[in-house]
């Protein structure tokens, strides 16, 4: 008798249990770079655990979400969107007997290529950069050429196809590109609420009265319009009327916090001068010493990879002037020991 491996249960209990429409581990279409498979775990986990030990995925701590470099323990930071947006993600995928593992891979990797001082960052990047700059496909090239993580197409694909204007392939890519949305939405709501932006008041009346002015039963009830309308069918979406009170809360945020001038905007001023600034200055160090063709995309990828304390330490150590550095004056710590009490 044959002895199957962990891996290989696990892969049989994919194609028992999942749905027609999930992406099933053995079905992969595989990596750029073919690598003997694990004895214990399936291709989409062995996706999920690199990226969750990647370099990049550990700098996501420091790198702003919506509010730059907060001091408040509370504020969301770029990681933990991130975990945030695989909660939501997993839950959807269990609720449709979908791919949970896929899904959990592509939602740790989706934001791995975002810039420090969140969209601010990515901004100014897209505007100095020759055909502009995305952090979807920055994250692409995190995983692909930084990091060398050779990760399986699909997940690749759901990273690639995590913001709007893309069609992921698969339907854990479908369900990964609404948890984000659903993700923001919601902390974001309570984050500008926590920082005095908004109040709860100000959100709109209709959107709260469908989906309740508490967070947690509106999360709930954005999960619950989406399992609802999606078991049993290829395509993942809400309700007409679920989405359409999504879509206008999401209108809301992006015109009276996302992009409101008024809202911490000397912040955003210095932050885009620190990346703009930052950027000259790499720009011309690489002249001597790297072909005039790759210079551009050498300060993308290192600047896009900074934290935004790290770019904000860099920025001091160019453009501040610190005077003349003396050594510490603990001699006077001796100096007391030594003296008569």
């Amino acid at each position: 008798m044959t002895t199957l491996t962990i891996r290989e249960k696990l892969e049989q209990r994919e194609l028992n249990t999942l749905s027609e429409f999930a992406t099933l581990s053995v079905n992969s279409k595989g990596r750029k770079i073919k690598e003997d498979q694990s004895d214990l775990r399936t291709d989409f986990q062995r996706d999920r655990d690199r990226i969750l030990h990647s370099k990049a995925f550990r700098r996501l701590k420091h790198k702003t979400q919506v509010f730059l470099s907060p001091f408040d323990d509370h504020f969301r930071t770029r990681l933990t969107h991130t975990l945030e947006v695989s909660q939501i993600a997993r839950t959807i995928s269990r609720a449709l007997d979908l791919n949970e593992d896929l899904t959990e891979a592509i939602s740790l990797g989706h934001d791995l290529g975002h810039t420090p001082f969140g969209h601010c960052g990515e901004g100014v990047l897209n505007e100095l950069v020759k055909g502009g700059f995305h952090h979807n496909i920055q994250s692409v090239r995190v995983v692909e050429v930084l990091e060398h993580l050779n990760l399986c197409q699909e997940t690749i694909d759901g990273i690639r196809t995590h913001t709007w204007g893309f069609k992921p392939t698969t339907a854990e890519g479908k369900v990964v590109q609404l948890a984000d949305k659903i993700a923001y939405i919601n902390h974001d709501i309570e984050d500008s609420i926590r920082a005095g932006v908004i109040s709860e008041s100000d959100l709109p009346k209709d959107c709260i009265d469908y989906f309740s002015s508490n967070q947690s039963k509106r999360l709930n009830k954005m999960i619950t319009e989406i399992v609802k309308n999606s078991i049993g069918k290829s395509e993942i979406t809400m309700s007409e009327e679920a989405w359409g009170y999504t879509t206008k809360l999401r209108s809301w945020m992006f015109e009276n916090v996302y992009a409101d001038e008024t809202i911490a905007k000397l912040e955003e001023i210095k932050a885009k001068r620190v990346i703009r600034e930052l950027f000259y200055l790499y720009s011309d160090m690489l002249k001597p010493v790297c072909e005039p063709e790759r210079i551009e995309r050498v300060v993308t990828d290192y600047i896009s990879g900074m934290t935004d304390r790290y770019a904000v330490e860099r920025f001091k150590e160019n453009f501040i002037p610190t005077g003349l550095k003396c050594s510490a004056r603990e001699d006077y710590l001796f100096k007391l020991a030594n003296s008569p009490l």
